[in-house]
């Protein structure tokens, strides 16, 4: 694969890839996308295998303007529309009724189908060169920690897509929130920069959780955007006492600055979420790749404002509490 800069050249020779069905990563402004052609069922199977993903997870299809909703969706509810005008481009996915001319394979076989439209200038141009909607999960191996610079794509997928267009660092740096609109209450499927308090002032009202019956959408396994390395949370300032050995080698995930006497590796979180955000999964990927045997991340504040940190930290360490290995 190969890393490219988004000149105008390279991006048009980037949408006759996805013309020929083919995958190219490009850059959003909250994490790196893999992008196929989203009518195009031979380009998704493509995806779906370069990613390892299973074919009944969906994936958010992006378009560079809102009337391309009129083609992929059934209907669109006043509130989407209210949403969209406030919020796109931006990182804001809404799930809606899909229209008969969405694949199955992008749906996963549902009914409804997410969308988005990106605000990064060169996934904008990389749309209109196209001149359709993408679909665009993250660039990454399935379950793992999100990529949030071209390097990573590279790291994570290989000669699995043609070529990655490099926009610098992820400007947000977690994926989009994820709201579904599909049925009567609004529900919140994934919390994200769009904060339910932006939502609220919108809409005049609170997000419900998800049930039983709403829709599958990405991110919301309870294990995902995980490291390699066995993965712990712990209370804040605990990881002293997470260490069942003197002998392992130990990283720290921290919004605490590193204690003089610690030896191991040690990644200080910015205090305020949105800066934390941005660096949350470079900070687990220099861990990963940090020949440690246990990585340990101290819990961050359950407040609204630290929502989209607490949900990503809480699925990159689920693995090791379904094992019993921390609180």
């Amino acid at each position: 694969m190969a890393i490219l800069a988004p000149t105008r050249d390279n991006i048009e020779r980037a949408a006759t890839v996805l013309e020929r069905g083919g995958l190219v990563a490009f850059p959003t402004e909250t994490v790196y996308g893999l992008a196929a052609d989203a009518f195009d069922s031979d380009a998704l199977t493509r995806l779906f295998a370069a990613k390892g993903r299973p074919q009944n997870h969906p994936v958010i299809v992006h378009v560079d303007a809102t009337s391309w909703l009129e083609r992929l969706v059934s209907e669109i509810p006043a509130e989407a529309r209210a949403l969209a005008a406030l919020f796109w481009p931006g990182p804001l996915t809404l799930v809606l009724e899909r229209s008969t001319q969405v694949p199955d394979a992008v749906t996963g076989g549902q009914e409804t189908v997410g969308v988005r439209m990106p605000r990064h200038p060169v996934a904008s141009q990389l749309l209109r060169a196209f001149g359709g909607p993408l679909a665009a999960p993250s660039a990454n191996r399935f379950g793992r920690v999100s990529p949030t610079t071209a390097s990573h794509v590279l790291e994570e997928l290989g000669e699995r897509a043609a070529m990655v267009l490099d926009g610098g660092p992820s400007e947000v740096g977690l994926e989009s929130t994820i709201l579904d609109l599909s049925g009567g209450e609004v529900v919140l499927l994934r919390p994200g920069a769009v904060t339910e308090d932006d939502i609220h002032k919108v809409l005049g009202r609170r997000p419900a959780r998800p049930g039983v019956s709403s829709p599958r959408s990405p991110g919301r396994l309870a294990s995902h955007y995980a490291p390699r390395t066995p993965t712990r949370l712990v209370p804040r300032g605990g990881h002293a006492r997470a260490v069942p050995s003197g002998d392992l080698r130990l990283g720290v995930l921290s919004l605490g600055s590193e204690p003089i006497s610690f030896r191991g590796l040690w990644k200080q979180l910015p205090a305020r979420p949105e800066a934390a955000g941005k660096c949350l999964y470079a900070a687990l990927r220099d861990l990963d790749n940090g020949g440690l045997d246990l990585i340990v991340v101290e819990e961050v504040p359950l407040t609204p404002s630290w929502a989209a940190v607490h949900d990503r930290i809480a699925k990159a360490t689920a693995a090791s509490r379904q094992q019993g290995e921390g609180p």
